[in-house]
């Protein structure tokens, strides 16, 4: 049965500043123009826009593209303002903005996958384009000659993928749940590691390259944190939302980490404290405060001429529980875990209330997130959801 988020009352919350809507279809991907009142759009309904705010304070499309099939990504790097678009039939195609945002020119075409292209990051310093397809494979092109310079192939759907620069690292989620490190080279990769938290298939990832910490986002509601620079293998659990996790950055300034789901929720996350791991649940056959056996241990039922328990897990120490061991519920947020889960009785009655203080604020978007980005140099969010419309947020309030 899945828990349920009470969100508490917030004094400060994400202020809303704009809505853009217009859409015939979802919007896959959208993007905020750092330093302009501009936003650049990419659509099921196959059309790429480019909206500048007008006097009226209305944002209106100064390009209006429509593309061969539909657009399920795309990258804009802002420095060189150029847009890399990962289609539906495997081609990533590039166009470069005017100044002045007003004309979008064709600039080079990849044929990179075979199926769908999921995700594509452009990197302006290795001059390399990255993208990963439904057809089970990340490539890399060099943005200069158009030429493919590797490929590796993955065990399902690329549905999240971020680089660091520094080391030449890739990171890949995909749909088994599974997140797999590469190491990049100029024409090969090799693989340095895997990891596996989610129960569900990887919808976010973000990576923060001064810490140096992973963080994954998934079906499965959760978000899992994994401490790469400490090189300690400590990864922990955050459990804020009650659907699918759509999104994920962080703001390093502050120490934040920001999530959207489908559920329509906007997380802020205090991550700078000191969080725990999440024990793992152990097994046994019978329960391990008040010994009576669970209901397929046949042999002790027997011996003992008792019914069978139904198991639990305490979620604090990961014991194996009977429900009547485990009658208490309780938020322990150090654990990721803002709203009330199963604990044993005994680790009820050790949690401090310093130790249930939230660490985390719940707002509600009023729209089922599909996609979020955030642009920290203003504070601004944008959200677009399955109600084909975007909407853009002053986060100030919050993340500060």
């Amino acid at each position: 049965m899945a828990a349920e988020i009470h969100p508490r009352p917030q004094t400060r919350k994400p202020v809303l500043l704009s809505k853009i809507e217009g859409f015939q279809d979802v919007v896959n991907t959208a993007v905020i123009i750092p330093k302009e009142d501009g936003v650049i759009s990419v659509s099921q309904d196959r059309t790429i826009r480019v909206w500048l705010k007008r006097d009226s304070g209305q944002y209106w499309p100064s390009v209006y593209h429509t593309m061969p099939v539909a657009c399920s990504c795309m990258s804009f790097n802002p420095e060189t303002r150029r847009i890399s678009l990962g289609l539906e039939n495997g081609t990533v195609s590039e166009f470069v903005l005017s100044e002045d945002y007003n004309q979008m020119t064709p600039a080079r075409t990849y044929q990179a996958h075979q199926g769908g292209v999921t995700v594509v990051l452009f990197v302006l310093e290795m001059e390399w384009v990255l993208s990963t397809g439904q057809d089970k494979s990340f490539t890399w092109h060099c943005s200069e000659s158009g030429q493919q310079l590797g490929t590796y192939q993955t065990t399902a759907w690329v549905s999240g993928l971020q680089f660091d620069v520094e080391t030449r690292h890739a990171f890949v989620g995909d749909h088994s749940g599974q997140v797999t490190i590469l190491k990049l080279e100029q024409d090969n990769c090799s693989l340095v590691t895997t990891f596996k938290g989610h129960t569900g298939n990887v919808t976010a990832l973000c990576w923060d390259p001064v810490q140096r910490v992973l963080f994954s986002g998934s079906s499965d509601h959760s978000i899992i944190m994994w401490d790469i620079g400490g090189r300690k293998g400590t990864a922990f659990e955050l459990q804020g939302h009650n659907d699918k996790v759509q999104g994920l950055c962080y703001a390093s300034h502050t120490r934040q980490l920001i999530s959207c789901g489908s559920d329509g929720g906007i997380v802020i996350w205090s991550m700078d404290v000191t969080r725990q791991e999440t024990p793992e649940w152990l097994d046994s056959d019978s329960c391990q405060k008040c010994e009576q056996p669970f209901f397929w241990n046949f042999k002790q039922m027997w011996d003992s001429k008792k019914i069978g328990l139904r198991q639990h897990h305490c979620r604090k120490c990961g014991q194996a529980v009977c429900g009547k061991c485990s009658s208490k519920r309780s938020t322990i947020p150090l654990m990721g875990f803002e709203f009330e889960v199963r604990v044993c009785d005994s680790c009820h009655d050790s949690i401090t209330d310093e130790e249930r203080a939230p660490t985390a604020t719940f707002h509600d978007s009023k729209h089922s997130i599909i996609h979020m980005q955030y642009e920290p140099t203003r504070g601004w969010l944008l959200t677009s959801g399955t109600d084909k419309i975007i909407k853009l947020w002053d986060m100030t309030p919050v993340v500060s």
